[in-house]
């Protein structure tokens, strides 16, 4: 008693020789919220202008795939307009017709007239419908459109030629040749490129005898560009971006916005040579997006000085949360390890008390988490020493030597440290809900691997002890182990060793790691009459020759004992035929594989059965 007190004072009085526990719990928190703030404050610095990229993308994306449907509707409205032409019979065969005279007034007037004026106007757009036939005795009608007051015609019109008036123009003869209901082109032709506009250029043919189709003339329905294209819009995308849409050959169609060279968007003229290169991303992200069209594209092209500028923003919004997040969690890891100090200080005094010989001392903590715990376990442990030292101490102590050497042997005492000190950790920096689950995992993992001394149990609670292993270390490795089973269902009626999976797994976590991360891949199947366990990781993998040293029994510097052990119980219990074997390539992994035989579960287990 004199010698506790003498201590108790020497604290107050700061006489000690180290560091309170309360200032190490603070230390130790403070640096690791610093290290935590600092890291995140980092990767997520590092990381935000690569997703501002991909999120910049992702959104003018969807941007580019509506302006697309919207061309695309447009263009679909003027190809179905096309096929009221390409698909009417009575209208074609009447134009093959050569009639002179009141029959082809009539036929002008009744037929072909109304068909092309239907057409013609059947889209909500500045159509121009150029028709030319075959046929010399349909006469032609047309505008003239050299004249200045036809050039921006605001209405919807229709034009018939002969053919001989484009026989021999380019665009003519290289028309692909005719597949039914899908040979169609767009092109700039005629007086297209004068008026800014594009033409659907597309064959009326007569398709009475399938094996000779014969052409009986080219409708052409002529659209402006700012029409058919108004939804290509780079207001859309934000100030200084471009949207261009591109032919086949690379060649501009139509543009809307300008480089940085009329930032202020002063010109109304585009330039077409303001477009830049698709791989050019130096100063632009560059995103393509198909038409419609033939190989057409439509490329969106956004300066990234847009993105630099919200980068900057989000980067002082993340400084000043790291700086609040610094203080708060510097108060609250103040006020949580004083909490924490003063109750460890009691436990320690009642330790001291016990070690000193004074066993009635004891120690109250109300409510029902860990230290009230604690503090009964601890008072239970004085009386029951006490009464264990008046009555059965003497008489006793042989045999709980003999069990305890018993029970050590069942359990590794490696492991037990490391959880231990896991434990001792989570304590100091506060984690109790993560403590709490650790001591409940640890417990579990005890009470599957005593098992109340059986040998044989079933491949479940294998399965199970190897789980609330991994439970315990994904409290200490937390993301940085990724562990998958693949367990065939149709095992679980049968039994086996127990403790062959855990050893094995604590191996690849011990030994295996080739980076930040290790993924381990479980599997437990059936093969013919045998059960297959198999334990996969992306480690670093061993030399043939280690994996011999492994297996040799001649082997006195204890290399993979372990696993020696496993192959020998398995062999001694199973047979020679079964056992363990290991594959493995240096950086690529290891894959232990264990086989026993397929034994169902005894009905009554024994204390050795399962």
């Amino acid at each position: 008693m004199n010698t506790r007190w003498t201590t108790s004072s020497r604290i107050n009085g700061k006489k000690l020789g180290y560091i309170p526990i309360g200032y190490k719990l603070m230390l130790t928190f403070t640096i690791f919220i610093l290290l935590l703030v600092f890291v995140n404050f980092y990767i997520s610095h590092s990381m935000y202008d690569d997703t501002m990229r991909k999120q910049s993308r992702v959104n003018i994306q969807g941007t580019l795939n509506q302006i697309r449907d919207n061309v695309a509707y447009k263009v679909d409205d003027i190809v179905q307009t096309s096929a009221t032409l390409y698909d009417d019979p009575a209208f074609i065969q009447s134009v093959l017709r050569n009639l002179s005279g009141a029959d082809n007034h009539i036929r002008m007037n009744n037929v072909i007239l109304p068909k092309l004026e239907s057409a013609a106007k059947a889209v909500g757009l500045n159509l121009r419908l150029s028709v030319y036939f075959h046929n010399q005795t349909v006469y032609e009608r047309y505008r003239d459109w050299d004249n200045a007051n036809n050039q921006d015609f605001n209405e919807q019109s229709w034009d018939m030629y002969h053919m001989t008036r484009i026989s021999n123009e380019f665009w003519y003869f290289t028309l692909p040749e005719e597949k039914y209901n899908s040979t169609m082109t767009w092109r700039r032709v005629e007086e297209d490129e004068r008026d800014g506009r594009i033409s659907l250029i597309r064959r009326i043919v007569d398709m009475n005898n399938p094996l000779d189709i014969q052409e009986v003339g080219i409708m052409r329905f002529s659209v402006r560009l700012s029409q058919l294209f108004d939804s290509v819009d780079y207001t859309k995308l934000g100030d200084g971006s471009v949207l261009s849409v591109l032919d086949p050959f690379g060649n501009v169609v139509f543009t809307s916005g300008s480089m940085v060279e009329d930032p202020d968007h002063t010109s109304d003229k585009v330039n077409p040579h303001a477009v830049i290169a698709p791989n050019d991303k130096r100063n632009y992200l560059v995103i393509e997006e198909d038409l419609p069209q033939k190989n057409w594209k439509i490329v969106a092209q956004v300066p990234l000085n847009i993105i630099e500028q919200e980068a900057k923003r989000v980067r002082t919004v993340l400084i000043v949360i790291c700086i609040i997040c610094i203080v708060l969690f510097t108060y609250t890891g103040y006020v949580i390890s004083r909490s924490f100090s003063k109750r460890i200080q009691k436990l320690v005094g009642v330790l001291n008390a016990f070690r000193e010989g004074d066993l009635h001392k004891r120690i109250a903590y109300r409510g029902k988490g860990e230290f009230p715990q604690i503090a009964n376990a601890l008072n239970a442990m004085g009386e029951d020493i006490e009464a264990l030292i008046n009555k059965v101490y003497l008489t006793q102590l042989q045999k709980k030597e003999a069990e305890l050497e018993m029970l050590q042997s069942q359990i590794n005492p490696h492991f037990l440290y490391n959880t231990l000190s896991s434990i001792n950790q989570l304590a100091k920096f506060g984690e109790t809900e993560k403590l709490q689950n650790m001591v409940v995992q640890l417990a579990q993992f005890y009470r599957l691997t005593l098992n109340s001394g059986r040998i044989l149990i079933p491949i479940a609670l294998e399965i199970e002890q190897a789980n609330a292993y991994l439970d315990i270390q994904k409290v200490k490795y937390g993301q940085r182990m990724e562990v998958n089973f693949d367990v065939d269902t149709s095992i679980w009626p049968y039994e086996t060793i127990k403790l062959i999976l855990q050893p094995f797994i604590e191996n690849v976590l011990k030994h295996a790691w080739s980076g930040d991360r290790i993924h381990i891949r479980i599997v437990v199947k059936k093969e013919g009459d045998t059960i297959l366990y198999r334990i996969i990781d992306d480690g670093l993998g061993m030399k043939q020759g280690r994996i011999e040293e492994i297996f040799d029994p001649r082997d006195n510097n204890h290399t993979g004992c372990g696993i020696r052990n496993i192959d020998q119980r398995v062999k001694l219990h199973y047979g020679s035929e079964y056992g363990v074997s290991i594959f493995s390539k240096v950086g690529i992994g290891t894959s232990v594989q264990i086989r026993i035989p397929a034994r169902a579960r005894n009905a009554n287990p024994d204390k050795r059965g399962g």
